[in-house]
């Protein structure tokens, strides 16, 4: 577990933006279990390409004309045991810090892994988002 003092700024840069943040099991299952229209959660983490890439790519996203209706983190590292939790909706993909999904109806439709954060610019991964949010939000 990290100190809170650690990544209290890191949690503010997407709840600051007007995502929620989810630190139960009970919050994560309420949130996703039965969500009807689009939900985008953003598994928050303290490296490098959450700070540079994933935070800012999701929050320029939101700028286009079609965005999802709720926005949630989680933070690993911090909240474990809703962290867990989430992923049990992100399956079957493995867990992954920083990653971001796109649900719709309750169903996981987008889903970018640390694999595909990494290495590629904030632009890009907004880019990549607001395609799947032109996709599935509109």
């Amino acid at each position: 577990m990290y100190p809170i003092a650690l990544t209290t700024p890191m949690s503010k840069d997407l709840t600051d933006f007007g995502f929620e943040s989810l630190s139960t099991p009970a919050e994560v299952e309420a949130a996703l279990s039965t969500q009807e229209g689009t939900a985008l959660l953003v598994v928050n983490s303290v490296c490098g390409c959450a700070a540079a890439m994933a935070r800012p790519g999701a929050k320029m996203a939101l700028n286009g004309a079609q965005k999802p209706a709720k926005l949630y983190t989680v933070f690993a590292g911090v909240d474990a045991e809703a962290t867990a939790k989430a992923r049990e909706f992100l399956l079957p993909y493995p867990p992954s810090s920083p990653s971001i999904a796109l649900f719709k109806d309750g169903k996981l439709v987008h889903f970018l892994e640390r694999r595909h954060i990494e290495g590629r610019s904030a632009d890009v991964i907004a880019d990549n988002l607001t395609q799947a949010f032109e996709t599935y939000c509109g």
